[in-house]
């Protein structure tokens, strides 16, 4: 066989712009979508990971509440001892008021410290 009369591939036809504009606006799409989909599967497990210690804290939340209450009324009871029954309430009530004003005080000044200080 010679190699003259042997028909040679025509060079491929080069695609034209519209076609090229449509496989680059297909494949964008796609892409896109892709990195949508990631985002959500993302915040699909953060959550899930979030969501064991919002009931974590919750709980601990509940019996902290049960717990002070019951440190309050053994408070009360103890100091009927030395007081009427409604002076031990308030200086109870004024003490754990106290406690839980300080805590505020201090959280504030540190969420007022984070949101100045990114």
């Amino acid at each position: 066989m010679d190699s003259k009369g042997a028909k040679q591939d025509p060079a491929p036809q080069p695609e034209s712009l519209p076609e090229l504009l449509g496989r680059l606006a297909k494949s964008s799409a796609a892409v896109v979508h892709n990195e949508i989909d990631l985002v959500f599967q993302q915040i699909r497990e953060k959550g899930r990971a979030v969501r064991g210690g919002i009931v974590l804290v919750a709980t601990g939340a509940v019996f902290g509440i049960a717990g002070t209450g019951s440190l309050c009324a053994a408070s009360i009871i103890q100091l009927t001892t030395y007081m009427s029954p409604a002076i031990a309430a308030l200086v109870t009530g004024v003490a754990v008021s106290f406690v839980g004003i300080v805590f505020a005080f201090i959280g504030y000044g540190q969420l007022k410290k984070s949101i100045r200080n990114p």
